[in-house]
């Protein structure tokens, strides 16, 4: 255990495929960094624990997108909801459903 961060730490394939599906859900080339956060969250109306992802493009404004899930409960259908939400026009986030 490490008494400095004590959060466990995230299988990395998980993370991997995360991201691989955050690319196909939004179409995403190399040139776009993804950046995928397990937040606690100590607001009202919060979950303990938010997953933020966000899409850090080189020549347009960085994408930010909450799910209201640890990581290791996020799934390929979760980031294809993200897809739906933004596809809708708007980034997704589960404070404002």
């Amino acid at each position: 255990m490490n008494l400095l961060n004590p959060r466990p730490a995230h299988n990395p394939q998980h993370i991997a495929a995360i991201k691989q599906w955050v690319g196909a859900t939004f179409g995403l080339d190399d040139q776009t960094t993804i950046l995928v956060t397990e937040l606690r969250c100590s607001e009202p109306g919060c979950p303990p624990l938010e997953t933020v992802i966000a899409l850090l493009h080189t020549n347009s404004p960085a994408q930010q997108y909450k799910l209201p899930k640890a990581i290791p409960d996020i799934t390929a259908a979760d980031v294809a909801a993200l897809g739906t939400h933004a596809s809708e026009g708007a980034p997704y986030d589960h404070h404002h459903r």
